[in-house]
């Protein structure tokens, strides 16, 4: 009798687990690029510049499981000949051979940014604005840097009436919305600012990101 006890439990007990397992999953998301942007900042004394780019220049993909978002991974990258400073003159000088030398191959036309760890207080909650410190690689000319960037990280779910409101703008059930910032130099890069040029350009640059995922 007691055997069969311990065995009934044993089965309750998993029956009831089971359920639990299968709510935890990696989700594979996308970036939507309409609704995504970066952009970088550089503050001299004589002159602050921001640089943006949005839509077809900027690319990313994100493998995340919000019960479990500290394991998540992901790799973005924004295409340096789309940036645009309001500045004609400058936006050549910065893809020219001096700076980033688009020109030259991909490796210099494509900023990446690839996630390798995520600081998190527990799972993505929807609809809550959790804070997190996200660690990984930063490649801008080829050069890779080790950064930790500072985010806000917001789960959005949809119920299938939403979808069907939001499916025409690319939204699906499941969303996540990424905003980061965080600071390299051109130094790090391999690139110098003139001395010339160090009271209008800083070697510093800020840089920023308003993404947002949707689920594959």
């Amino acid at each position: 009798m007691t055997r069969r006890l311990v065995i009934g439990v044993c089965v309750a007990v998993t029956a009831l687990a089971a359920p639990v397992a299968a709510v935890a999953e990696s989700m594979t998301f996308k970036l939507l690029q309409n609704y995504s942007r970066a952009t970088f900042k550089s503050d001299a004394p004589l002159e602050t510049f921001v640089g943006n780019t949005a839509g077809p220049g900027i690319e990313g993909s994100l493998t995340v499981d919000p019960a479990k978002p500290a394991e998540a991974t992901a790799r973005v990258r924004v295409d340096m000949d789309q940036v645009t400073t309001g500045v004609a003159k400058r936006d050549a000088d910065m893809r020219g051979k001096t700076y980033l030398d688009v020109a030259a191959d991909d490796a210099n036309r494509w900023v990446v940014f690839e996630i390798k760890g995520v600081e998190i207080a527990g799972p993505l909650e929807p609809g809550k604005d959790t804070p997190a410190r996200i660690r990984g690689v930063l490649t801008i000319k080829g050069k890779p840097v080790e950064t930790v960037a500072d985010a806000r990280v917001t789960y959005v779910k949809l119920t299938p009436a939403e979808v069907e409101t939001q499916k025409r703008f690319g939204f699906t059930s499941d969303n996540i919305k990424v905003r980061a910032k965080f600071v390299t130099t051109f130094t790090n890069h391999g690139m110098q600012v003139p001395q010339l040029l160090s009271l209008k350009v800083t070697n510093e640059l800020q840089l920023e990101t308003d993404l947002t995922f949707v689920r594959q």
